[in-house]
């Protein structure tokens, strides 16, 4: 082989690396939870974004409000942070999909109750010291798979209650990327027994200002909802954050508590 052949081999091969490692970053930094390597703010410390003096990232502060919107009675169809996917009629082929895909994610995600075998697995747990109602353990490489192939035995996190002595695993987390159509998702889960979910209209406050911000106004829980306020706010405006979202309580025994929003006691 010649030099010159080599030298393009090896070319094409470096360029190829380029554009996979662009496309994993991403992706993952689509994905919610997710931290730049290296990057530690007081927020993972189980600081309390809103307190006065508080300088995150914007990054970390709206993945914090984003799982304080788990909360049951943050899940408003109006509301102007969220966008969810519509419903549709139920067939009986629809049904069947949605009960083949919970028996596959009981099964499989059924090792997990012992969250320590979901950690020694790959799992991190998100935001661990800032107290919620679901702690969601992460699987990045999972979320990346995901966005390719959807496997029901391999979601993108797994869903715990705090308990006195570790964790309860309740449920587990889908995810697609933002860009995905409702005709991907419905693929996937059928719409007409799940909803998937899009944070969307985010207002950080202007750089340089967010000790001093009103929390009522940005972020994912502020009054903020539109480029033109976020604006006349001096704002950075994001119509969308992270990607597509569906929770799934396998161990409940209705449809509507195994496709609800938020786990239900």
């Amino acid at each position: 082989m010649s030099a010159r052949s080599q030298l393009v081999q090896l070319a094409t091969k470096f360029g190829m690396l380029i554009g996979a490692l662009f496309v994993v970053t991403v992706l993952l930094a689509a994905m919610p939870g997710h931290h730049t390597p290296g990057t530690q703010s007081q927020e993972s410390q189980g600081t309390d974004p809103n307190m006065p003096g508080m300088d995150m990232d914007d990054a970390t502060a709206n993945e914090a409000h984003a799982v304080h919107d788990m909360t049951p009675g943050h899940h408003d169809a109006h509301n102007a942070h969220m966008h969810m996917t519509g419903t549709r009629p139920q067939t009986p082929e629809d049904a069947m999909r949605a009960k083949e895909i919970v028996d596959q994610l009981r099964d499989g995600i059924a090792k997990y109750k012992d969250y320590r075998v979901a950690l020694a697995e790959g799992y991190k747990i998100f935001l661990p010291n800032l107290k919620q109602p679901e702690y969601h353990f992460t699987n990045y490489v999972n979320g990346f798979l995901e966005a390719f192939k959807f496997e029901p035995l391999r979601p993108t996190s797994l869903l715990y209650k705090k308990t006195a002595t570790g964790y309860e695993l309740v449920g587990a987390m889908y995810t697609m990327p933002k860009r995905a159509t409702e005709e991907q998702l419905n693929e996937r889960i059928p719409l007409s027994v799940a909803t998937w979910h899009l944070h969307t209209n985010l207002c950080m406050p202007p750089v340089g200002q967010r000790r001093n911000a009103d929390w009522t106004k940005f972020d994912l829980r502020g009054s903020i909802a539109t480029q033109e306020a976020c604006d006349a706010a001096g704002g950075r405006f994001h119509p969308l954050i992270f990607g597509w979202m569906v929770h799934v309580y396998p161990f409940e025994d209705s449809s509507d508590k195994i496709f609800a929003m938020h786990h239900r006691d």
